[in-house]
């Protein structure tokens, strides 16, 4: 049995409303936000910050709700500031015949400035005789 690791949520270009280096660890979301993409708390995260190319992982825990709160804790405020803009990526770990036979789908919140869904996306995967296709849909929020 092949494991691999595919995309499961992605939070575009949401921006950072404060950097709190006295919290220990993770990344506070707005706890809707997770909800959307289906991320949970405690699960990993990868973070891209747009404005200096800063890369890591951590942990997402829920903020509040409406809040449109993204805090960066720990070690990782010192990686941005207020305003930066961020990737906030989740994987999954599948088998890979399972992904073979049924696809996979993946779904992509794209924020506005005030980190409130702007655009929805499913990213599917579906198998074909000939491999994959691969498409998306998007709506607006």
């Amino acid at each position: 049995m092949a494991t691999i690791r595919l995309m499961h949520a992605k939070l575009h270009r949401v921006t950072v409303t404060e950097a709190n280096v006295n919290y220990v660890g993770s990344i506070t979301i707005d706890s809707d936000l997770m909800t959307k993409v289906g991320l949970l708390p405690l699960e990993e995260v990868d973070v891209i910050n747009l404005q200096n190319g800063k890369r890591w992982s951590t942990y997402a825990i829920p903020g509040e709700a409406r809040s449109g709160s993204i805090c960066p804790n720990g070690g990782a405020a010192l990686l941005c500031k207020p305003g930066d803009l961020l990737i906030i990526i989740a994987y999954q770990s599948c088998d890979r015949s399972t992904i073979v036979q049924q696809g996979h789908q993946a779904k992509v919140l794209v924020a506005d400035e005030h980190n409130r869904c702007k655009e929805f996306m499913h990213q599917d995967l579906t198998p074909t005789k000939s491999g994959f296709d691969f498409t998306f849909s998007a709506s607006k929020s």
